[in-house]
Order: C-alpha cells, then structure tokens, then sequence
C-alpha cells in the first residue's frame, strides 16, 4: 500500500511539474502579450494556478517524507491502523461495510476507503476485531463492531508467501 501511495503521488508529482515548469510559462507569456496585465484575466488566473501548484507540490513532498517514516514493523498487528482492512457492522443500520483505511489525501469512497482523518476512520483507530466502538459523526452518535481486520503488517506479509 505504501508503495501504491508513492506511486500516486509521483506521478501527480510528475504532472504538476510539467504543468509548473512548461505549461503556466507558455499561458503567463501568452497573457503578457495581450498587454495591460491590471486587468488581465488570463494572466491573473496562470498566476493563481502558478500558486496553487507550488503549494500542492509542496504538500505532496511532505507526504513523501511522512511515508517515509513509516515502520511497518513496530504498527501493531491487532489493531485498526493506517493500511488496515476493516468490515464493521453498523448496529443501528443493521448494514455491513468494508473498507481499508487510507491518508485524508487518498481518499477514494468507490475503492471503498476511508480516510484516517474522517470521523469513522478516527473512531475505528486502534480498535480490534470484535470490538465495539461509539463513533461520533456528523448525524448523531452510532455504534459499530469490528467484524474483520487485517492490518498492514499483516497484508505485507501475506504478499511476501
């Protein structure tokens, strides 16, 4: 999963720097040349966007330093984690769920994952399989059971067999 996550981030790294390095040049010059830049508005946009990329670009490369740090091996192999497979059991809707949980950044609801940062993905942190655990979100107070988990460590060492 980290690998996987690296590699999404690389490549949006990729296109960020063309975007950055090539494309904003070639709108910044082409708006220059429309002449008055106070009240340009192709020109005000590439700088926005100029902006905007740089920030984004340096997001990524903290997100690159923080995977980085990651020890697979001192995560706890029992409990819900960042990379962790969950099925839980929403009691009060009597519905089943499972999702693996991911960096805020990585979030993809049809690849069925879940945030670390969001309410369920905090509430679940830590749990084990079997447990039951009281989430606070957004619609009132609910209560879930971990019905699976297979965590991080657990789905490296299964892919090393």
């Amino acid at each position: 999963m980290i690998d996987e996550i690296r590699e999404r981030i690389g490549e949006e790294v990729e296109q960020l720097v063309n975007e950055l390095n090539v494309l904003l040049p070639q709108r910044i010059e082409k708006a220059v040349e429309l002449g008055d830049l106070k009240e340009n508005a192709e020109y005000k946009s590439a700088l926005e966007r100029q902006q905007f990329v740089q920030l984004r670009l340096g997001q990524l490369t903290h997100r690159l330093s923080e995977l980085g740090k990651i020890d697979v091996d001192s995560m706890p192999v029992d409990r819900v984690g960042f990379g962790s497979r969950v099925e839980i059991h929403d009691m009060a809707m009597d519905e089943v769920s499972k999702f693996t949980i991911v960096a805020g950044d990585f979030m993809d609801l049809d690849g069925e994952q879940v945030s670390m940062a969001s309410p369920i993905g905090r509430g679940l942190m830590g749990a084990r399989k079997g447990e039951e655990v009281t989430i606070e979100l957004p619609m009132g107070e609910r209560r879930f059971k971990v019905l699976d988990l297979v965590t991080l460590p657990e789905q490296m060492e299964m892919g090393k067999k």
